[in-house]
């Protein structure tokens, strides 16, 4: 569908005058220092130019300078701090630092979870400008953090001066902003002063849930931004409009909703139009891929709302939970796949699809990898979308729960799962000594329990994998070389109970809960409590490991290797051993052709090095905080040294330590003549 631009208010010229001013203050003080140090490489000739590392979000590089043989001799070549510690932030808790920087004009461009844009010396880590757009700290956003920002070089030759080169981000209070890449100066020829407000013409129930949390997607002169949505408060949450907006004025080029909003709709036949109208999300809240050569941007889409109980949104619920391929410059659906039915677990599609050729019988074939939370790996044909590897529908658990219709059937791919789809068995109880052992046992024996895509009832239903995966927004190395897939995965089972709305504020309230999240899920019959399964002793009552490192070898579709991620030093209670049994995560890995995997993600804030070959670990550096973020890796400096960057700040929801901390690894130096 198309609509045109909004009409600019006076309210939102007078709010983008002010960012302005702030902003050129600023400016002026890198003056012409930071305009001389933009003369290096696009994002398309720059090692790290894309949060994915390339346009194809592979999340491989071709350095090799550090490699298999001298990476334990990795050393901290800088460190900076963002100061962004969540001083006056409403949800200072949730925090998460979950941003990969990119490299471009010669500068690493990187952005904190309240979405403050920074620009590096990428040599010496030396700030060169930093844009502050001062969104709202008192709102209680539904998600607390940022992934990264997207560059753009205009190609028009004609087009010179300021913002020719922009960085573009979204934030947390749902708008999309354009800076000048050389001085972080606001683009004013962007929309309204440079930016636009991203809630315009949507169905806003709380404007604290509809946050940007994932770069945009660049495809020529196109913006395209989708939107992370708290789509568990009510049933009729916002909607996931996927929309693209002219990179130099910000005029809106065409939106998507992947949600049914007409008769006309590719998937209002398979909606209730009603009850369409009634429910909301569906939305893209990870990163996309474009497809560059044949015009397309690969979308991943989430669950509709509410994400545990569908009784108000009956069908297969199509184009949620789905992969879509739209035309870049019309925005027109080009193909689709659904990968989960009926979504009732949160098993959005959170990882970035990955591009790249695919041999099939030795010929190499355009094709698009996602990986998804339920530890399913999916690969399409890039243009059409056919699998290259069949995918069969087979029967999963019926629903108990009355008005609810789980969908008879899932998409069960034939590349093997990264985790276990059986159900959990109650004498494999895991505990550190016999008595938690025997409590786990019984918390196992008291849920539903039938593997894979059994439907949330008030028993309560102990999910395997939860709702974190799986393969969540980390996403998947692609090394096309070896045809290898390669994923930060958990195993951690979670419990979700329905809870009827007339008891949902009493269990809030009883203290009964304490490692519960409760969701009410308005608009329906039921509310939502979930926690992990934990022993007495805070630990997983299933055994380790909880978080692995995987690698796929798709030419003999098998799994190569699977490691452990994580140990349990300085997690869980005193005793217990602090050993590497895998601990779950939160960010990916990227490799590199020095035969080497780099990852941080787990639990205990190592970073760590592996064997792309074998998945033996060669290297680990104890980060001073939680390290939930995917690391980057470029050349830099006169010599062209190789760095490896990670941000370490914690994440909120995993309670890892927490900090402001941006810190690039390399080889020691090499004495310069004459030194």
């Amino acid at each position: 569908m198309n609509h045109k631009p909004s009409r600019t208010t006076p309210r939102a010229v007078a709010s983008a005058s002010r960012l302005f001013r702030a902003a050129f203050a600023v400016a002026a003080t890198v003056g012409m220092a930071a305009a001389g140090s933009a003369l290096a490489q696009s994002p398309d000739a720059s090692d790290w130019g894309y949060y994915g590392g390339d346009m194809f979000g592979q999340r491989f590089s071709s350095l090799d300078e550090i490699n298999r043989k001298n990476v334990s001799h990795l050393t901290v070549a800088w460190t900076y701090r963002t100061g962004e510690t969540g001083v006056g932030f409403a949800r200072a808790s949730k925090l998460s630092f979950e941003a990969t920087p990119v490299l471009a004009f010669g500068l690493l461009y990187l952005e904190t979870p309240t979405n403050i844009v920074i620009a590096l010396d990428p040599e010496t880590g030396t700030q060169r400008w930093r844009f502050d757009p001062h969104i709202d700290r008192s709102r209680q956003y539904s998600d607390a953090t940022s992934r990264g920002v997207s560059i753009w070089d205009d190609p028009d030759a004609r087009h010179q001066g300021p913002c020719t080169r922009r960085v573009f981000t979204g934030t947390l209070d749902a708008r999309l902003l354009a800076v000048d890449a050389g001085t972080g100066a606001p683009c004013i020829d962007f929309g309204a002063g440079g930016q636009i407000d991203l809630t315009t013409g949507l169905r806003i129930r709380d404007r604290a849930t509809y946050v940007v949390t994932s770069p945009p997607a660049i495809y020529e002169n196109v913006v395209v931004v989708g939107s992370g949505i708290g789509n568990n408060g009510t049933a009729d949450v916002a909607r996931g409009v996927i929309r693209a907006f002219d990179a130099r004025t910000g005029a809106l080029l065409w939106a998507f909703d992947p949600l049914p909003d007409s008769p006309s709709h590719p998937a209002a036949a398979e909606w209730n139009p009603a009850q369409a109208a009634g429910t909301g999300a569906g939305n893209s809240w990870g990163v996309m891929s474009v497809d560059e050569e044949h015009g397309l941007v690969l979308v991943p889409t989430g669950s509709a709302s509410p994400d545990f109980f569908g009784g108000k949104r009956l069908g297969s619920n199509r184009f949620a939970d789905s992969l879509l391929a739209l035309d870049a410059k019309s925005g027109k659906l080009a193909w689709h796949q659904q990968l989960v039915h009926h979504d009732l677990w949160e098993f959005d599609l959170a990882a970035q699809p990955a591009l790249g050729d695919i041999e099939i019988q030795g010929v190499p074939v355009p094709a698009v990898i996602q990986a998804t939370k339920t530890g399913m790996l999916y690969i399409f044909e890039r243009t059409k979308g056919q699998p290259l590897f069949p995918i069969t529908e087979k029967p999963v658990p019926r629903s108990l729960t009355p008005g609810e219709q789980a969908s008879p059937t899932q998409p069960f791919s034939s590349i093997p799962s990264v985790v276990s789809q059986r159900p959990v068995d109650p004498q494999d109880a895991w505990g550190v000594t016999f008595w938690d052992r025997g409590k786990c046992r019984n918390l196992i024996t008291s849920h539903r329990n039938e593997g894979i895509f059994t439907p949330p009832d008030t028993r309560g239903t102990l999910l395997s994998p939860g709702y974190i995966g799986g393969v969540d927004w980390g996403g998947v190395v692609f090394d096309e070389q070896r045809q290898r897939v390669i994923a930060a995965v958990n195993h951690l089972p979670t419990v979700v109970t329905l809870v009827p709305q007339a008891d949902l504020e009493q269990q809030q309230r009883s203290g009964d809960y304490p490692n519960s999240e409760f969701a009410s899920q308005a608009g329906t019959p039921y509310g939502m409590r979930r926690e992990p399964l934990l022993s007495p002793w805070g630990l997983p009552c299933t055994a380790p490991p909880w978080g692995t490192l995987v690698s796929v070898d798709l030419r003999r579709n098998r799994i190569v290797w699977q490691v452990p991620l994580g140990s349990t030093d300085g997690v869980g209670p005193w005793f217990a051993p602090a050993r590497n049994f895998g601990m779950p995560n939160m960010g990916g890995p990227i490799g590199t052709a020095g035969d080497l995997v780099f990852v941080g993600a787990a639990m205990d804030s190592y970073f760590r090095a592996f064997d792309i070959e074998t998945g033996r670990e060669l290297w680990k550096h104890r980060l001073p905080a939680g390290g939930q973020a995917t690391p980057m890796t470029y050349r830099a400096g006169r010599n062209q040294r190789q760095f490896i960057v990670i941000a370490a700040g914690g994440h909120g929801s995993l309670q890892t330590p927490r900090g402001d901390y941006v810190i690039a690894f390399a080889l020691p130096a090499m004495p310069r003549p004459g030194s």
